[in-house]
């Protein structure tokens, strides 16, 4: 099964050290929650963000948020051809089972991740939908066991979606940061069989997922 991992996404909560700064207390109040049970969101964070390790990789879940809806509502999923995991930039990992429908409302989804987070699992019906585990990179890629990893970055060797999709079988795992800015750390880096630079555009990761799966819809089911 082909393989997409958003790699250091910028989704996690608010961590101990920021619990009680102003920007942070009001957000909480604000959405009834405890400071601890909150996303990290730039958009109501920033004061507060600029005395964290990785601020540019931290505090865009609206970032994830697009990349999920383009990877996961597309054929290519539905048919179970595609597997994706959300890989956090504080070394937890999300697992999506394959008839689970995000919510299409940024507001819904933030509250369904901080749920998730909150109790570890979300279920309906007895199925469990989603589940976030404590698993560094190394650990998952170990866990999806594919042939080959490509890393998807701009200081990559020039390519295109087209050739990316050729090269690309059903037992490959493709790489997309899931952070705003910034690169790819050592630690993911060092897992890449190749890195590929797909655009000579600095397009966003959602736009790039987009593309590239429409590529590898077109070889795998159509």
């Amino acid at each position: 099964m082909l393989s997409l991992v958003i790699a250091e996404s910028a989704l996690g909560l608010v961590p101990k050290e920021l619990q009680n700064h102003n920007s942070v207390l009001a957000s909480a109040r604000k959405f009834n929650k405890k400071p601890s049970e909150i996303l990290l969101d730039v958009s109501w964070h920033f004061a507060a963000m600029k005395k964290i390790k990785n601020e540019i990789k931290r505090g865009r879940p609206d970032l994830v948020h697009f990349c999920l809806l383009e990877a996961c509502s597309i054929p290519i999923y539905f048919e179970n051809r595609l597997q994706v995991f959300v890989h956090t930039i504080d070394d937890r990992v999300i697992f999506f089972d394959q008839s689970v429908r995000l919510p299409k409302s940024y507001h819904r989804f933030a509250g369904l991740i901080e749920k998730l987070y909150l109790k570890g699992e979300i279920e309906e019906d007895g199925k469990k939908l989603l589940e976030i585990k404590k698993m560094n990179f190394d650990d998952l890629i170990k866990k999806i066991n594919p042939k080959q990893v490509i890393g998807l970055s701009s200081k990559g060797i020039s390519s295109s979606y087209q050739h990316l999709a050729e090269e690309a079988d059903k037992d490959t795992c493709i790489v997309v940061g899931g952070f705003a800015k910034g690169q790819f750390s050592d630690d993911i880096k060092n897992h890449f069989d190749k890195m590929l630079s797909v655009d000579r555009n600095p397009l966003e990761a959602h736009i790039i997922i987009s593309r590239i799966l429409y590529e590898c819809e077109k070889r795998i089911i159509m």
